[in-house]
C-alpha cells in the first residue's frame, strides 16, 4: 500500500511541477520519501526472511533490480523468523 500510495502522489506531484514549471518539486519529494521507502523495502525483506541488506542487490545493474522486484512480490514466511513475526498473523 505504501508503494501504491507513492506512485499516486509521485503522479500528482510530477503533474503539478509540470504544470508550474518547477520540476525541482520532484526531486524533494523523492528525499522525503527515501528514507521511508527503504524501512518498506527492508521490512519486506525481513518478511520473507532475508537481510535488510540485500537492498543493496538493486543496484547491479538490470538483473539487481529484478531480483529485487522478485523477492518484493514473494509471499511472506508463515512462521516466526529472527526478525519477528508474521505480520498477517
Amino acid at each position: 500500500m505504501f508503494t501504491l500510495g507513492n506512485l499516486i502522489v509521485a503522479v500528482v506531484i510530477g503533474v503539478v511541477a509540470g504544470l508550474i514549471k518547477f520540476p525541482l518539486l520532484v526531486s524533494l519529494y523523492g528525499l522525503a520519501v527515501l528514507v521511508p521507502g527503504l524501512a518498506v523495502c527492508v521490512r519486506r525483506l525481513h518478511d520473507i526472511g532475508k537481510s535488510g541488506w540485500w537492498v543493496l542487490i538493486g543496484l547491479v545493474p538490470v538483473i539487481g533490480g529484478i531480483w529485487l522486484l522478485v523477492l518484493m512480490c514473494l509471499d511472506g514466511e508463515p512462521k516466526e523468523n529472527q526478525w519477528g513475526a508474521n505480520p498477517k498473523a
